[in-house]
């Protein structure tokens, strides 16, 4: 049995939760050797916030705000040496994070501990590991650099993009296909039929459980469906998230302009897309998640 069974499991690379840029470019210039001098020389110097940090401090927070069993766990999948992660280990223990599990692969892909910690979201810098993670059935994202204005409330938003990321690439296919005007009548006369779930369904299905064991007045947890959709293309996505009898709580319909100014009105900790160019739009406002998923991603 999953012993996280009952708790929403993020696993997060220590590139996405902290500052590596500078080691990073040792590792790529000077290689594996410098790289590991570079680190144990310094690690008993705290790392700085990275593009997630915020994100990930917050979620944490929750466990504190309910006094039961602690409803979130962060976990850590580094490619790092378990000698060059020592200085993440003392950056958490720094920055008073409460992430105690992690897996250290010495330069080996990650991906294929999120099942063995029962994870439901992998956030990563890594785009190879995130798309072999999303080939195994996960939901993960690329943490991209990001112009992040921090959110000082303690609620966690969390905004996702529509399809491909919630919902599958389906309707995406005849929009890029067969134009938007295709799209838009496909789409009307599809209404009732609920779309099939994307990579991130499951994840925000656990998402959905986690938020209704807390107050929903004054829930720590707020989300946003904010789509490129349009009428009258919004009532499948409706109808889909009520058949699926998951919450959102709140649904912006952009009808196709820029989303970034949207995500910073509603204040997102991060947002989930599918798309360079919306994701372009939305990291210079938000942290944000590139989702290589869907007929936009084929390689």
């Amino acid at each position: 049995m999953n012993q996280n069974s009952n708790k929403l499991v993020i696993a997060i690379s220590s590139r996405a939760l902290f500052d590596l840029d500078e080691s990073h470019k040792v590792f790529e210039g000077q290689g594996v050797e410098a790289y590991c001098k570079f680190q144990v020389e310094r690690e008993d110097d705290p790392l700085l916030p990275g593009v997630a940090f915020n994100l990930v401090k917050k979620l944490l927070a929750i466990n504190y705000y309910d006094k039961g069993d602690p409803k979130i766990e962060v976990i850590l999948l580094s490619r790092n040496s378990s000698d060059t992660g020592l200085r993440i280990f003392n950056s958490i223990d720094h920055h008073q994070l409460n992430i105690t599990r992690a897996a250290f692969t010495s330069g080996s892909s990650t991906h294929p501990y999120l099942s063995a910690f029962g994870a439901h979201l992998f956030l990563s810098a890594d785009e190879n590991d995130v798309r072999q993670a999303l080939g195994a059935g996960d939901a993960a994202a690329t943490i991209l650099p990001s112009s992040k204005n921090k959110n000082s409330s303690t609620q966690v938003k969390i905004a996702f993009d529509g399809d491909s990321v919630i919902f599958s690439d389906e309707a995406e296919k005849i929009f890029q296909e067969k134009g938007l005007e295709a799209f838009q009548e496909s789409e009307k006369n599809a209404a009732k039929k609920s779309l099939s779930g994307g990579p991130f369904k499951k994840f925000l299905a656990v998402l959905h459980q986690t938020q209704s064991e807390l107050p929903v007045n004054q829930s720590p947890i707020r989300t946003a469906l904010v789509t490129a959709r349009s009428a009258p293309a919004h009532e499948r996505a409706i109808r889909t998230l009520r058949d699926w009898k998951i919450r959102i709580d709140e649904v912006i319909f952009t009808g196709g302009m820029k989303k970034g100014p949207f995500l910073e009105a509603f204040g997102a900790d991060i947002f989930f897309d599918d798309q360079h160019g919306h994701c372009d739009s939305a990291r210079q406002f938000v942290a944000t998640g590139h989702v290589p998923s869907g007929i936009k991603n084929k390689v």
